[in-house]
């Protein structure tokens, strides 16, 4: 096992940002320091193996399955979050921005504060070095609900906020257009019996007339005055592309149908999607497939959301398996384009001069096998 942040791989398939090639890799103090390709009898021998950057996770909620496993339950803060690190860092992923819920409902079960005190205890984890990947936040704003403004207030005094997206989850609109696919998954995950679904779903559609829009205001405000990336959550159409590019938005997360894609993507917003939605092959919402919007060249940046291996098994399916690009095209994905969003340029590229944040992988019978993951030159899985 290789324990210091100085040393040369050799013998591994380099996924540069325009080409593979075979060839060896010199890390000195964290730091990529040559490329070279042909062959090298110098250091440790990647046998053939993939190597690709590390990647950078923009969007997953997957703390959340740790902190609170069953309703009502909730792990020690420190404990779940050393546990989730462990499964990102394993999935190949040294940067990762988690995300949590600001504003709530009465389908949650969150106390408030609890995000807060999240945030604190990742904080805190990172400063003990208890952490294998590096670490930061994503705060996912319920534009829709009274109390977004409230808890995003709370996060004042963090440095460490690198995104808020802007969410509507009312139902009739956005991810839910299709009331039947709204009613069905919250009759189903909370046990609602028809009477009181009704009630909720009429509070859901009440509460975004009220709110929404100036809570969207509110929050772009803010994130413009701190100099924290915006993205939108679920866009539907060009009408919502246009709202959401006159507040500033620079990435658009998830949207639901080509149309709003494209209306991303000629708006300079970077489209994301969702790295289980490219691996199933489909949407579990019913919305637009991630794999068309590759074929149509209107996906920049892949997230894990709620399957943190899918970031490395997406790209792959992409590129070897669906042939819908190179696979350098198909790692940007995960590694340039996520970190060029959001303005992290000293990683994401198997490049000279960059952090020596670096993958090794075995790929076969289209399922790629993590051997080795370096951050900053050390290895952390």
């Amino acid at each position: 096992m290789i324990k210091e942040n100085s040393f040369q791989l050799r013998n591994a398939k380099l996924v540069l940002p325009d080409s593979v090639v075979a060839g060896s890799v010199q890390v000195v103090d964290g730091q990529i320091v040559s490329i070279d390709v042909g062959t090298s009898t110098n250091g440790y021998d990647c046998q053939g193996d993939y190597l690709i950057p590390g990647l950078v996770e923009i969007h997953t909620d997957h703390l959340e399955g740790h902190y609170s496993p069953r309703p009502g339950v909730r792990w020690n803060p420190i404990a779940a979050i050393q546990a989730h690190d462990a499964q990102i860092a394993s999935a190949g992923i040294t940067t990762v921005l988690d995300c949590l819920r600001m504003g709530t409902d009465e389908t949650d079960d969150y106390a408030p504060g609890e995000m807060l005190s999240l945030a604190n205890h990742i904080r805190t984890a990172s400063t003990q070095d208890r952490l294998r990947a590096e670490h930061y936040l994503h705060l996912r704003c319920e534009v829709s609900s009274p109390n977004v403004l409230e808890d995003c207030a709370q996060f004042k005094d963090h440095d460490n906020i690198i995104i808020m997206s802007l969410m509507d989850h009312a139902p009739g609109q956005r991810q839910f257009t299709d009331m039947a696919v709204f009613e069905n998954h919250h009759r189903k995950k909370d046990g609602m019996d028809e009477q009181t679904y009704k009630a909720f779903s009429e509070r859901r559609i009440k509460n975004s007339k009220i709110y929404s829009d100036k809570h969207r205001k509110a929050i772009a405000s803010i994130c413009k005055q701190r100099g924290i990336t915006i993205a939108s959550h679920d866009d539907a159409t060009a009408d919502h592309v246009a709202d959401a590019v006159e507040l500033g938005v620079c990435i658009a997360e998830f949207p639901t149908t080509i149309e709003a894609a494209k209306a991303a993507n000629e708006g300079g917003q970077k489209v994301l999607m969702g790295g289980p939605n490219v691996v199933r092959g489909h949407s579990h919402s019913g919305n637009v497939g991630a794999r068309d919007l590759a074929s149509l060249n209107m996906l920049d940046v892949l997230s894990s959301d709620y399957v943190p291996i899918s970031l490395l098994h997406a790209p792959f399916v992409l590129s070897l398996q669906e042939q819908l690009m190179s696979l350098p095209e198909a790692i940007a994905l995960v590694t340039a384009n996520p970190a060029s969003a959001i303005n992290m340029n000293d990683r994401g590229s198997l490049t000279t001069g960059l952090r020596a944040d670096m993958v090794l992988v075995r790929y076969e019978d289209n399922v790629p096998c993590i051997k080795c993951v370096w951050r900053h030159g050390v290895r952390v899985a």
